[in-house]
């Protein structure tokens, strides 16, 4: 005895799909509609976050204290190097000098940590893609907000070293707050762009660390880029100063150094700096959503 006819019998998948209300499984929500499943999962990336900020250095005896010594070390280093040796200091009062090289050390510090966490957002955890369903993006954006609270920790001890060295607190200081609203947005778009490019170049963690090294010394973080290039033709000079980590780190110590005043400063730098932050961060947020469905897939 045959069964009895369906009424489904003659519809396709796609109308099967769509008479039952089924949508395929890891399909890329509208753009849109991503942004409301990353606000919704907020308490996942803020918490996920802590958990890789206290984790990190949970195996060394002096814990979260590396937070600090790490950019302390190399900032000792540079100065030791640059400053000492290669006289990279000139034309600055060593109470300046040294809270200039120390800011950029740690400004610097809170990109360069943010590219290498987000070459590894997708790759390093696989185990957890493949297993949650879950917005993508949260992880370079938890992996950004996670190196924002090292910094924020870091700076108690810029404020510190900028005291030491005669810059006592002053109202120009409240434009910390803008600066680091604006770098940490231009972080985390990078973040995304690395995040969705090291997802299927594993390889590229290798390689970033020398891309990362030559970007330091192309941004002043030892020197000051107008001194250093006056004997080269203006245009090297200005296109130095208006990459977005000399931008960041020159609006950092114009805000928290006595001695290093606005003539250090490029035109239009709270603009330019602005339009690195909305551009890389829109860009970079649409360039990993648009990547979203292939995340640990192969």
């Amino acid at each position: 005895m045959s069964a009895p006819p369906s009424p489904d019998d003659g519809l396709s998948a796609a109308d099967l799909a769509a008479k039952y209300g089924l949508a395929v499984s890891g399909a890329r929500p509208g753009l849109v509609d991503y942004v409301r499943q990353l606000w919704g999962r907020r308490h996942f990336i803020l918490a996920f976050s802590q958990a890789k900020l206290t984790a990190q250095y949970s195996q060394a005896k002096l814990g979260q204290l590396w937070q600090v010594a790490t950019p302390l070390l190399n900032a000792a280093v540079y100065f030791l190097i640059f400053g000492l040796i290669l006289k990279a200091d000139r034309g600055m009062e060593r109470e300046v000098y040294i809270p200039f090289l120390v800011t950029g050390v740690f400004v610097f510090t809170f990109t360069q940590s943010s590219v290498m966490a987000g070459v590894r957002a997708i790759s390093g955890n696989l185990g957890l893609v493949r297993a949650l369903h879950f917005p993508r993006a949260a992880l370079p954006i938890s992996f950004s907000l996670q190196q924002l609270q090292q910094l924020l920790f870091s700076m108690i001890v810029l404020f510190v070293v900028a005291v030491g060295f005669g810059s006592y607190p002053r109202p120009s200081w409240l434009l910390i707050v803008p600066v680091l609203v604006l770098q940490f947005l231009f972080n985390t778009g990078l973040a995304m762009i690395m995040a969705r490019m090291g997802s299927k170049t594993p390889d590229l963690a290798q390689l970033m660390p020398f891309v990362m090294r030559t970007w330091m010394y192309a941004s002043g973080v030892m020197f000051s880029i107008p001194v250093m290039l006056d004997e080269h033709p203006d245009w090297i000079a200005d296109i130095l100063q208006w990459n977005p980590a000399a931008i960041y780190m020159d609006l950092m110590r114009f805000a928290l150094i006595d001695g290093y005043g606005s003539e250090n400063l490029p035109p239009h730098v709270w603009a330019v700096a602005g339009g690195w932050a909305l551009l890389v961060a829109l860009g970079g947020f649409v360039y990993f959503w648009k990547a979203e469905e292939r995340y640990g897939r192969g």
